[in-house]
C-alpha cells in the first residue's frame, strides 16, 4: 500500500519497551536541544556581524543579505526533516513535508515579527521598518490563506508558495524605493 508509513525509531531503541523507548528518545531531544542551544549561543552574534560585513562589502542593505542568507541557516533543521519526509514518495509524505515548510515559515515569522514588534514597543525604537511590515504580513497572509484551502501539496503549490520569496524581496524594494516608505 503506498500510504502506508513506516516507523521512525533508532535502531538501537527498537528493542526496548515502549515507556523505556519514550523516556531515551525524550533524553536525547533534551541532549539535542541543549547542544542546539549553545550553538546558537555561541554562532549568533559572530553571524549578525557576518551578514552586517557582507552588506557593506557589496554595497547592499544588510536587511537583503539577511533576508536571504539567514532563513536558510535559522530554517536548517525543518528543511532536512521535509527532505526526509519528501524522501518516502508517498502522497500522505509529500504532503506532510510541505506542511512542515508551510507551518515553519508562518510561525516562525509570526514568532519573530511579534518579538520585534514588543522589542519596538518595549525599548521606544524609531520605526523605520514599515516595508518589511507590510511584506512580512501580507506573505503571512497569502500562504496562510492558500495552506488553509489545500488539503493536498500539489507540485504547482510548491512553485506558487516558493514565488512568495522573491515576491517578498520586490515588494520591499518597491514600497521603500518607489512608494517611499521606511
Amino acid at each position: 500500500d503506498e500510504e502506508a508509513e513506516e516507523e521512525d525509531m533508532p535502531e538501537d531503541l527498537a528493542d526496548l519497551e515502549p515507556a523505556e523507548q519514550q523516556k531515551r528518545i525524550q533524553i536525547r531531544a533534551f541532549g539535542k536541544m541543549a547542544a542546539g542551544l549553545l550553538l546558537v549561543l555561541v554562532f549568533s552574534d559572530p553571524t549578525v556581524d557576518l551578514l552586517s560585513e557582507m552588506g557593506k562589502r557589496l554595497n547592499v542593505s544588510a536587511f537583503y543579505i539577511s533576508f536571504i542568507l539567514a532563513p536558510l541557516a535559522s530554517n536548517a533543521s525543518e528543511l532536512v526533516a521535509a527532505y526526509n519526509y519528501a524522501s518516502k514518495r508517498t502522497k500522505k509524505s509529500m504532503t506532510t513535508s510541505l506542511s512542515t515548510l508551510e507551518g515553519a515559515a508562518v510561525m516562525n515569522n509570526s514568532f519573530c515579527l511579534g518579538i520585534f514588534l514588543a522589542l519596538v514597543y518595549v525599548k521606544g525604537l524609531a520605526w523605520e521598518f514599515s516595508a518589511e511590515t507590510i511584506a512580512i504580513v501580507f506573505v503571512q497572509l497569502c500562504i496562510g490563506t492558500f495552506a488553509l484551502f489545500n488539503n493536498t501539496q500539489k507540485l504547482w503549490h510548491g512553485i506558487v508558495i516558493i514565488s512568495f520569496y522573491p515576491l517578498s524581496l520586490l515588494i520591499v524594494y518597491v514600497l521603500e524605493n518607489v512608494v517611499g516608505l521606511d
